[in-house]
C-alpha cells in the first residue's frame, strides 16, 4: 500500500515538530510534507516553481492564522481550482472563533480541529486524523475528535 502523502502548511515551527513526532507514534506509513505560509502551501498544490516536482497530498493540514495568505484563502482558492477541489482539507488551528468556524466550513473543510495545548492531548489529535479514512465525510467526526482531545 501507498504511502500518506499529507501537505502541512504551518508557520509555527513547535507544531511542526508535534505534528512530526506525533505521526512518528502513529505507526503509519506517512509522508509528511511541510510549507510555512499560506502562498508556498498554494504553489506546492499547484507544483509550481521549487516544488514543481512536488507529490500531490492525500489530505491537506492548514492553520487558519498564516504569513502572505491565510488557511481559510488556500482553502477558498483550493475549492476553486478543478484540481485541486476535492482534496480533503483540515484545519488545525488555535482559534475557537465563531467566524473562523463559520468561513472554514463555508469554504467547505472537511473537518475543523482546535490544537490542544497538551502535548498528549495534540498526539490524539494528530493519530486521530491520520487514523480517518480519508474518502470518509470528516465533518461527522471533528466533534468526536475535539471531545477526545479536550
Amino acid at each position: 500500500m501507498k504511502p500518506l502523502h499529507i501537505l502541512l502548511a504551518e508557520d509555527n515551527l513547535a507544531d511542526v515538530r508535534l505534528t512530526q513526532e506525533a505521526l512518528k507514534n502513529g505507526h503509519l506509513d506517512i509522508c509528511l510534507h511541510v510549507v510555512h505560509n499560506g502562498e508556498d502551501a498554494l504553489t506546492y498544490l499547484s507544483k509550481e516553481g521549487k516544488f514543481s516536482t512536488a507529490i500531490s497530498p492525500d489530505v491537506v493540514i492548514l492553520d487558519i492564522h498564516m504569513p502572505k495568505k491565510s488557511g481559510i484563502d488556500v482553502l477558498r482558492e483550493m475549492r476553486e481550482d478543478r484540481a485541486l477541489k476535492d482534496i480533503p482539507v483540515i484545519m488545525l488551528t488555535t482559534s475557537c472563533h465563531e467566524r473562523d468556524i463559520k468561513d472554514t466550513y463555508e469554504g467547505n473543510a472537511n473537518c475543523y480541529i482546535v490544537k490542544p495545548f497538551d502535548f498528549t492531548q495534540f498526539l490524539t489529535a494528530i493519530e486521530i486524523i491520520v487514523s480517518i479514512d480519508i474518502s470518509m465525510n470528516f465533518r461527522g467526526v471533528t466533534e468526536e475528535i475535539n471531545d477526545k482531545t479536550a
